[in-house]
């Protein structure tokens, strides 16, 4: 198990904001992993993102990781923030951006 929270460690830590998600930002494969990203999206910063249906190990370990039962996860400067229901009650209060801003998260370009 060590090993799998060294790579979801690594994965976290890459980005200043990450997604664990099903499916891509391009192709969602569930309703909940599309709600977070268009509101990363509404929120113009740059994310990297992680299709779990891709990887066994990153799916079960995330919620082990995390302490989280669901997928996506949204993780800021390496820290856990949420699923895609808080995602949405900090978006809609303004407090995701407001963290995005705190944490001086890069922009997204174009």
């Amino acid at each position: 198990m060590a090993e799998i929270d060294d790579r979801i460690t690594d994965i976290v830590s890459k980005d200043d904001v990450v997604l664990f998600m099903k499916g891509t930002p391009l192709f969602p494969q569930c309703g909940f992993s599309s709600r977070a990203v268009a509101i990363l999206e509404h929120c113009g910063v740059a994310y990297g993102s992680v299709d779990v249906l891709q990887d066994m190990e990153i799916r079960q370990g995330i919620k082990a990781f995390s302490e989280w039962p669901t997928i996506p996860q949204l993780y800021v400067k390496g820290e856990f923030v949420g699923g895609s229901d808080i995602m949405m009650e900090m978006f809609e209060a303004g407090e995701l951006q407001q963290l995005m801003n705190e944490k001086n998260v890069a922009k997204a370009e174009g």
